[in-house]
């Protein structure tokens, strides 16, 4: 007798099919799961448009979660109906309280800032973070980058399936090349290691494992960026060798920039704002610098537009000034 799956797991079979991260696999199943308890848990195919909207409103009102929080919530309740449910919510016209967004201006660094942090960084971390800032990559994205991703021919970086869901190629800083190749090198080296340890698989994108089983081995799609050690994979369980985790990643520039006595709250994507600064200080057309960022929307890369509007108003001097 074929025991009946409970429904987070098959939200998170869904998910898997879908090839969504782990990241997104626990959020949608935290906030789904936070739904049904908030409904006393009733079966989400016995709710519908009253109910979602009284739990998003409630988030907004009661718990005072930002916008994105809430918009997080939602994408997760879409996900639940539309592809575990198979409920069509296009009529449903969902009109919950919206917590109130703000428009931030994203903090930048100087050019002189951004070396005074890197120059605070030690190992490799130190590639890693001076590749965020010379691409404008997220942390993701450079974390997720493998060794094929790196064409030193053409010197271009290849950005796979980003969080727009849109291919693109990146110029490779040519400050960075031999670093690079030199980083090539040694997770060949280690990746052999771990072939004669009776490891060496890497964890492979969509259905590549499938259509290729045998390509995890290779050392073309090992990360770039590795962990010190091989660790268990939370959803197959096989012992692989990871990318750095982001944490770690964070932790070192969080001390980066306290050794560097900057009075700024400095996080990883900072670098990516001030790429983006700086090549529009340089006279880069936006239409440029949204490709490069791999943004859907000019209106996107617009915000820093008035970054740098707002490094101008700087020079107007104060009337005490005169």
């Amino acid at each position: 007798m074929e025991v009946k799956k409970k429904l987070l797991d098959v939200v998170r079979d869904k998910i898997r099919v879908k090839h969504y991260s782990l990241s997104t696999e626990k959020t949608y199943v935290h906030w789904i799961k936070c739904y049904i308890l908030f409904h006393d848990k009733k079966h989400p195919i016995d709710m519908g448009k009253v109910e979602i909207e009284q739990y998003l409103t409630n988030l907004a009102v009661k718990n005072r979660v930002s916008p994105t929080t809430q918009n997080q919530a939602f994408s997760a309740l879409l996900f639940l109906y539309k592809e575990v449910l198979g409920v069509d919510m296009s009529e449903w016209n969902i009109q919950a309280l919206r917590a109130q967004e703000r428009k931030h201006i994203p903090t930048v660094l100087t050019k002189e800032e951004v070396q005074d942090v890197i120059e605070n960084i030690n190992g490799v971390y130190n590639l890693v973070v001076s590749l965020m800032y010379g691409c404008g990559l997220r942390m993701k994205e450079v974390l997720n980058l493998r060794v094929k991703d790196i064409d030193f021919g053409f010197d271009k970086i290849y950005i796979w399936d980003s969080k727009s869901l849109k291919d693109r190629t990146i110029p490779l800083p040519q400050k960075l090349k031999n670093r690079l190749l030199i980083q090539v090198e040694e997770i060949l080296k280690l990746h052999k290691q771990d072939l004669k340890d009776g490891f060496g698989s890497v964890s492979m994108p969509y259905a590549m494992q499938v259509k290729y089983p045998k390509a995890k081995y290779e050392g073309k799609w090992q990360f770039l960026f590795p962990m010190a050690k091989v660790s268990k994979d939370p959803r197959s369980g096989t012992i692989r060798r990871h990318h750095m985790h982001e944490k770690t990643l964070g932790r070192h520039i969080k001390q980066a920039a306290l050794k560097a006595n900057l009075n700024k709250r400095v996080t990883s994507h900072i670098f990516r704002h001030s790429y983006a600064t700086h090549l529009l200080q340089a006279g880069i057309d936006l239409r440029t610098i949204q490709e490069l960022l791999g943004h859907r929307s000019v209106e996107t890369t617009m915000v820093y537009t008035h970054v740098v509007s707002q490094i101008n108003k700087t020079k107007v001097l104060s009337p005490l000034d005169f």
